[in-house]
């Protein structure tokens, strides 16, 4: 049980960062997060995965005070989306006309919201932006959605002064990866016969993939 697992993190970290530079190559607007990666990149001459992992490890530090604990699959997403972003951007090549570019960002949007669903559904912890929504959302008893759109938009709007895209992909993203999750998570769910988990993040994926992700987060203590 733990081999499938551990191989169907390893496959939805390695999508998840081809996915990321997809979006990128797209060059019609990235995800929140990626928006802020791509300006920080732009700012300070690292590459996008290696900006992606530094920010991931920043982000870590910050559940410190929220008493949130990685897993296997947090420390496992915190460097391996970064490093398969960058071998993704060296070998996708960039589109000159709109309609590969609207191509690659369709896909590149659903091939996400499956890496999300296969990390996610691993059970073996969140990634540190997720784990900072959930974590923040416990904390301070916000819904999981509000807490989610108050990051997001503050990580946007810095993301946008330090120069990263915003753009039609932006919007697509914002839009469409919940329901993806919402869809697909149910079929990656691994049951877990210690914690038992398997059957209520599927429902909760049913109606709130957020609050699957959440059901992946080690309990603060």
């Amino acid at each position: 049980m733990m081999t499938r697992r551990l191989a169907q993190l390893l496959i939805g970290l390695v999508l998840y960062g081809i996915s990321l530079a997809m979006v990128i190559r797209a060059s019609l607007g990235t995800a929140p997060w990626d928006v802020l990666h791509q300006g920080l990149a732009g700012k300070t001459g690292l590459s996008l995965g290696t900006t992606v992992i530094i920010v991931s490890f920043l982000v870590l530090l910050i559940w410190i005070p929220l008493r949130q604990w990685p897993g296997i699959g947090t420390l496992g997403n915190a460097v391996l989306v970064g490093v398969f972003a960058d071998i993704g951007l060296a070998v996708i090549p960039k589109f000159s006309h709109l309609g590969g570019q609207a191509a690659l960002l369709v896909a590149a949007v659903l091939l996400n919201g499956l890496a999300s669903a296969l990390y996610i559904g691993a059970g073996l912890g969140p990634g540190a932006r997720d784990g900072l929504m959930t974590g923040l959302a416990r904390r301070t008893g916000w819904p999981v959605r509000r807490t989610r759109t108050g990051i997001e938009v503050v990580v946007l709007g810095a993301g946008w002064l330090l120069g990263g895209s915003v753009g039609l992909g932006t919007v697509l993203y914002a839009l469409a990866i919940g329901p993806l999750v919402q869809l697909m998570l149910p079929r990656f769910t691994i049951a877990d016969p210690k914690k038992g988990t398997a059957e209520g993040a599927a429902d909760l994926a049913r109606t709130d993939p957020e609050e699957a992700v959440a059901g992946t987060t080690a309990p603060a203590s």
